[in-house]
């Protein structure tokens, strides 16, 4: 079973070396997996995030537990939602959501749990990779996008537009490198319709955060 949108968005975000998280995926992190979420359900035909709202496609269940749960949410809520709201509204449970993904990535021999410590009294739980041929893979079809011409495949804009919004291109590529492919990534991101719904709302609310950040 190939992985889902938010599962290759936290391999992107996850340090081989240590199986930590990457200080660079905070807190543009929890903005870019719930955004991640929003775009796999609307792939699947679930929801359809054209402004101004979003709304219900097809109530039917996916199948994978995280999806579901956001789905079920989004049914529930009595007052139609913009695409910003529910990434600002779903960031709050980030955690259990990336805790989700990781169980299931490790169910799935894509990465492995370990206990560790953190400043010696800290407990800690780590997700090395069991093989890096799931993170290769993500990753090479993201480079195969930015520096081959030619029409993307919608799950790689998404994937693309939003490591852009949140951020998170620096992780991957070299700053020679991003300046180089800059103008493509740029296209490549207004490429989907629903990277102007999710991608954007990710974007602009990563960059009221980053704004304010100093201040707090």
């Amino acid at each position: 079973m190939p992985l889902t949108m938010p599962e290759e968005i936290l391999l992107l975000m996850l340090d081989d070396e240590s199986g930590r998280l990457t200080d660079h995926a905070a807190p543009a992190g929890d903005y870019a997996l719930v955004g991640a979420i929003l775009a796999e359900l609307a792939l699947e035909e679930r929801i359809d995030t054209d402004p101004p709202r979003l709304r219900i496609k097809n109530a039917a269940p996916t199948g994978e537990t995280v999806l579901d749960d956001v789905l079920a949410r989004i049914q529930a809520e009595p007052e139609p939602r913009d695409s910003r709201w529910w990434v600002e509204t779903l960031a709050q449970d980030a955690d259990t959501y990336r805790d989700a993904c990781f169980a299931r990535m490790v169910e799935r021999g894509v990465l492995k749990a370990e206990e560790g410590r953190f400043l010696w009294f800290f407990s800690e739980r780590r997700y090395p990779l069991v093989s890096d041929k799931e993170e290769r893979e993500v990753k090479a079809r993201l480079m195969n996008v930015i520096f081959e011409d030619g029409p993307p495949e919608p799950r790689d804009a998404l994937l693309i537009g939003l490591a852009r919004a949140a951020g998170l291109l620096p992780m991957l590529l070299a700053p020679a490198e991003l300046d180089r492919a800059q103008a493509r990534i740029d296209a490549v991101s207004r490429h989907e319709a629903l990277n102007q719904t999710v991608s954007d709302a990710v974007r602009d609310i990563f960059i009221e955060v980053a704004r304010y950040a100093p201040m707090m």
